[in-house]
């Protein structure tokens, strides 16, 4: 696999490619002739219009085969921007980008300088040389977001008219909704009744209702599919995919998430019944921390059992992981007071690599202090800028809060003793979500 870096270009091989990009991002493309100008607002590919000639996304993973993009079409440019739009791309993780053929091998990976407070990035371009195409990386920044970035390629924008006017006919496929925390996505249907039943007994446990989520839907769907095809209650397909996969490919990044697998309820009122009268089930559902649900069952091909999944979620935000990660400095300059020990100071650039590791534990399917290429925990603070002399690394993964990832280190004594050495002074914490374990957890240390 080639690690690219600004201004790199590889060649192509021939096919379909899969350009993904994990984490809190929303993945864009935009199809430009020889002039780099698009033809018209359907060369814009984004979440409100996610397909074109050629061009297809699903959550945060663009499909791209060059072969069947429109006539003229000579290069493909990918943009991310923040999932919040309101989020500087710095105050995120670091966005990477994958790049894989038509077998799911790995042709090329880019990490961009991080940036600051660029709002959308050109993250890569694949273009059109002599009979055949390549791949360049770019990491090419704007502050004005995928408005400013649309306008230069030729997409005709108008933004939002103001109350009592009259909209625009001419109005572009790119309409950025206005103040939200999130891409604009419209309530799953519900035809089965299943929410008036999770948000009543919500409400007697005090808990606030939810909403369900079409994406959540979609991973369920798969995942409760595949479930009743294999005859067999798993967190993982028989490919390996596991359930927190489906939910961050189809586009939903969490901060935390929490599942039901389940099978022989026939309805959904029976399937709640089974959850609020078992203990950890009932745990979930009435879980305060989430915000959004999705619901799917399936019939076994052969047993006619009924396979359920039911995902329920939080969406991760720049505030609520900046909260998470403070949580878990606060619970573990609580476990050093009652040692006798000074608090640890947050340290930006511990912060900064400490999260970096985490998401590419998600992104690269590992779970090491050491990474793919080879790098060591003081590797990547010294990447991240740090210069402190002493380091130490605590990794963990499945936890789902920070209470419960501390304590879990407080159980190992290995992890206990970096969260008590006496010579640490300074503290970075990272989260990611998505994985085989569904979260993944660094403490990065220094003195």
């Amino acid at each position: 696999m080639n690690e690219l870096v600004p201004g790199g270009n590889l060649p192509l091989p021939g096919g379909a490619l899969t350009l993904r990009v994990p984490g809190p991002f929303d993945v864009s493309a935009l199809i430009a002739d020889e002039g780099g100008k698009v033809g018209g607002d359907a060369d814009f590919v984004f979440y409100n219009q996610p397909t074109a000639p050629g061009a297809r996304l699903q959550g945060d993973t663009l499909t791209v085969d060059p072969t069947r993009l429109r006539t003229g079409a000579a290069r493909v440019t990918v943009v991310i921007s923040p999932a919040d739009p309101d989020t500087p791309l710095g105050r995120l993780p670091a966005p990477t980008l994958h790049v894989t053929d038509t077998g799911n091998r790995p042709l090329a990976r880019f990490t961009p300088p991080r940036p600051q407070r660029e709002t959308v990035l050109l993250l890569a371009e694949l273009y059109r040389r002599g009979p055949g195409w390549k791949l360049r990386a770019l990491g090419q920044g704007y502050a004005d977001g995928l408005a400013g970035i649309a306008r230069d390629f030729g997409v005709d924008v108008v933004e939002d008219t103001a109350p009592g006017t009259v909209p625009d006919p001419r109005r572009s496929a790119y309409a950025p909704p206005p103040h939200s925390a999130s891409r604009t996505t419209s309530p799953a249907p519900d035809p089965t009744g299943f929410l008036p039943l999770v948000d009543s007994a919500r409400a007697d446990a005090g808990s606030p209702p939810v909403s369900l989520d079409p994406r959540l839907a979609s991973a369920a769907q798969a995942h409760a599919t595949d479930m009743a095809a294999a005859g067999r209650l798993s967190t993982e397909s028989r490919d390996g995919t596991s359930v927190y996969q489906r939910v961050i490919h189809a586009g939903y990044a969490y901060l935390t998430v929490g599942e039901h697998l389940v099978s022989g309820p026939r309805t959904p009122a029976e399937f709640v019944d089974y959850c609020l009268r078992t203990e950890q089930a009932r745990h979930t559902l009435l879980e305060r921390a989430f915000t959004h649900v999705g619901l799917a069952q399936a019939v076994g091909p052969r047993s006619g059992d009924v396979y359920w999944t039911a995902v329920w979620a939080t969406p991760i935000t720049a505030g609520n992981l900046a909260r998470t990660a403070a949580q878990v400095v606060e619970s573990t300059n609580g476990e050093r007071a009652r040692a006798g020990l000074p608090p640890l100071a947050v340290d930006p650039l511990l912060a900064t690599a400490a999260q970096a590791h985490s998401t590419d534990m998600v992104a690269r399917a590992f779970y090491s202090h050491t990474s793919p290429d080879g790098s060591q925990p003081w590797d990547r603070a010294a990447a991240a800028g740090s210069r402190r002399r002493t380091i130490g690394e605590n990794i963990a993964c499945g936890q789902r809060s920070p209470a419960e990832v501390v304590e879990g280190w407080m159980n190992s004594p290995g992890h206990r003793a970096n969260i008590l050495k006496p010579d640490f002074t300074h503290i970075g914490i990272g989260f990611a979500g998505g994985g085989q374990m569904g979260t993944y957890w660094t403490q990065l240390f220094g003195a």
